[in-house]
């Protein structure tokens, strides 16, 4: 059994990351997810630590408690010894893991607070590889340099920053009519081959969006482990991060007999595209080219075009209600966010924040 993955410890200077993720995402509770998730692309995570003076996040903590996360009591303080207190206990845990367990190879840091760039250095002096966690709002500009690798967490796929509230307005309050009572419908009987069509249509779709999801999950992973690896992506390493994103994942639950079966079906479909691998039923996996006569980035700019200045919000909906079966993932995009992103670097549209909506404003430039 191969064994070079990655052996990742995991400290969440909790505290920071909540507030942080509330104040600058509107994101509340934390939701660890998207963070386990980008982690596991990565290597195992073998240690999961998290510490806080937990009586101010309840509903956190359960929370925490699904994701296997070890809570680390921290009791409350007065005044600023009480942030130091959780800061000295994860450093010193830290840098114990780290001296008693060799096997351990990364350090995942989540955090904005610069106070840890000096235990940064001191176990990428031990030679153990860091990763820095934080929200970008809220996190030091000393920190990422000092880091092997930074993950702002307002990009990491499944994070979706919510849109503040815009200011009331006064509004003209207009009363309606009382409503004209509808005439009652008129009984109609079903016979059983009406009910057997019924119930096989809802089978269809509901196979259809379980073999969606499937799709999903092997191309958001897919594109995590493009971004950080150099050479091609072997159907092996895409089946054993798969396994760290969810334990109980069954190629078998979607009909197939093994996840070579499952990644020619996708292929068929136009999620994925095999090549020869380094051996012998071990294929590499990549994401298909986009055909010319499946300009996606040109459906965008319609769309975008026809709404005039949509807000990002809500955009994906409407390409959708164009072309149904629209999906960036299947060009390797980790979300729409990121698609959007591409297209704006390719100078087909524009993007800019409107603070008062709480969201990006999207436009098509001007020719001429």
């Amino acid at each position: 059994m191969e064994n070079d993955d990655e052996r990742i410890a995991l400290f969440l200077d909790y505290e920071n990351l909540a507030i942080g993720a509330r104040d600058g995402l509107g994101v509340a509770p934390f939701d660890l997810g998207p963070v386990a998730d980008a982690l596991a692309e990565r290597g195992r995570v073998v240690a999961r630590r998290a510490y806080a003076d937990w009586s101010a996040f309840d509903e956190d903590r359960r929370l925490l408690a699904r994701q296997q996360v070890e809570l680390i009591e921290i009791p409350q303080r007065l005044g600023v010894a009480r942030k130091n207190a959780a800061d000295i206990k994860l450093a010193v845990d830290a840098i114990e893991l780290a001296y008693e367990r060799g096997f351990i190879t990364t350090f995942a840091i989540g955090t904005g607070d610069s106070d840890f760039t000096p235990l940064v250095h001191k176990l990428r002096e031990l030679d153990k590889r860091v990763i820095g966690i934080g929200v970008e709002s809220s996190t030091s500009r000393l920190l990422p340099p000092a880091c092997d690798e930074f993950l702002f967490y307002d990009r990491l796929p499944g994070v979706e920053p919510r849109p503040r509230p815009r200011r009331a307005r006064s509004r003209v309050v207009v009363t309606a009519p009382d409503p004209v009572p509808a005439p009652e419908p008129v009984p109609h009987e079903i016979d059983a081959g009406e009910v057997d069509a019924g119930e096989v249509d809802a089978g269809s779709a509901a196979e259809e969006r379980e073999q969606e999801d499937v799709g999903k999950l092997v191309a958001s992973t897919l594109a995590g482990l493009q971004r950080h690896t150099d050479g091609p992506v072997l159907a092996s390493r895409l089946k054993r991060a798969i396994l760290r994103k969810d334990p109980t994942f069954d190629e078998g639950d979607w009909g197939f007999r093994g996840f070579g079966e499952l990644l020619r079906h996708l292929q068929e479909q136009g999620v994925v595209e095999l090549g020869e691998g380094s051996a012998q039923g071990d294929p590499s996996v990549t994401f298909p080219e986009p055909r010319p006569d499946d300009d996606t980035f040109g459906l965008l700019v319609d769309v975008v075009r026809e709404l005039g200045r949509p807000q990002l919000s809500g955009l994906k909906n409407q390409l959708r209600k164009r072309r149904p079966d629209f999906s960036e993932k299947r060009y390797g995009f980790t979300g729409f966010l990121t698609f959007v992103r591409a297209a704006r670097a390719r100078g087909l549209v524009e993007m800019e924040r409107d603070e008062e909506l709480g969201d990006y404003v999207l436009s098509v430039p001007a020719t001429g």
